[in-house]
């Protein structure tokens, strides 16, 4: 996700104006979480300043800042001991969006007696993930970290939702970096005693440009059902704003952002128009997101492209596929594709 990552951490990103982060809190509350830990390791004061008083929605924030990178395992095991966890506890990660029935995940759980149970999804390539083959009884067999695609015993892959023992940290050594996935959960299968639970709700990896995309899109074309974002009402169909009507063409599946402006002459479609952004005449947006207060000039053209918060894209570009940072300009008449601007960070 750079360039955007370089002042925001991934989970801080918003999709259709929510930031990640609470999507990923407000699933758990449905089900009765009231208290989170969040492990931190990068920028952990963006984290801070975002929720100065503890607290998204109902759900009470305690942060446990790693002092280095812990890996997952590690992770879990600094966080549970910071919050002085000693019960039956869920992890999931922040960067994942899913609707998985949490409930049915620990009921799973429990019945089984399992010291560890993970929520499995089918994937059509799972290379890229953790694959869990099972017994007919949910048992894992074995846990095989990123197999080739041909190599692979079964495509149900590690989700990266957890319902976990105490008794599991224990397994976990302190203080250094440690894999769940390597070394934790392998042990655990080879015990008999990581159980796994399948399902087809909606799950989302957005770890890529294109999942992110993919994330906001989601939202807005009912692969998602529901209202968007808190306040979105819809305007025509599949045509949603936050704020007042605007001026220009604005076709399904649109998401427009509290202030955001679309001039007339303009074109938007399948994107997300952050709060107070600008698609000036004649510019059209395509199957994108642009953050707050992002600008496209008159002429240009964005397509399938993320434009980072308060940048501009100037008079004539033409930009596809193409990640855009923070409060850069890129110059007029510029062609980008598959780009990442910039591509490091200033000094």
């Amino acid at each position: 996700m750079r360039p955007l990552t370089y002042t925001t951490p991934k989970q801080l990103l918003p999709v259709a104006e929510v930031p990640m982060l609470e999507r990923v809190l407000s699933q758990l509350a449905r089900h009765g979480v009231d208290e989170a830990v969040l492990s931190l390791g990068y920028r952990p004061d963006a984290f801070l300043a975002a929720y100065p008083a503890g607290v998204i929605g109902d759900v009470r924030l305690a942060y446990a800042v790693e002092p280095e990178p812990l890996d997952t395992g590690g992770a879990i095991r600094f966080a549970a001991d910071h919050d002085g966890i000693d019960e039956t506890f869920v992890v999931v990660n922040g960067d994942v969006l899913t609707d998985v029935d949490v409930s049915a995940l620990v009921d799973f759980h429990a019945a089984h007696g399992a010291t560890a149970t993970i929520h499995l999804t089918a994937v059509d390539d799972p290379s890229r993930f953790g694959v869990v083959p099972t017994d007919a009884e949910g048992r894992v067999l074995a846990f095989v970290e990123k197999p080739s695609r041909e190599t692979a015993p079964t495509n149900l892959i590690n989700a990266g939702t957890y319902v976990l023992e105490p008794e599991v940290l224990e397994r976990i050594p302190a203080g250094r970096r440690v894999s769940v996935e390597r070394e934790t959960f392998p042990a655990l299968a080879a015990q008999g005693r990581l159980f796994a639970l399948a399902s087809d709700a909606y799950w989302l990896d957005t770890g890529t440009p294109a999942a992110y995309r993919r994330a906001n899109a989601d939202l807005l074309d009912g692969t998602r059902p529901g209202v968007p974002a808190p306040g979105a009402h819809e305007i025509a169909p599949g045509v949603w704003a936050m704020g007042d009507p605007v001026d220009g063409d604005v076709r399904p599946h649109s998401l427009i952002g509290v202030g955001a402006v679309v001039a007339d002459g303009a074109t938007v479609a399948d994107a997300v128009l952050g709060a107070r952004s600008v698609v000036q005449a004649d510019a059209s947006v395509q199957g994108s997101v642009l953050l707050p207060e992002a600008r496209v000039e008159p002429g240009a053209r964005v397509e399938a492209s993320i434009l980072g918060r308060g940048s501009v894209v100037a008079e004539g570009c033409v930009l596809t596929r193409t990640v855009v940072g923070d409060g850069v300009v890129v110059p007029a008449r510029s062609k980008v594709v598959d780009g990442r601007i910039p591509a490091e960070p200033s000094p």
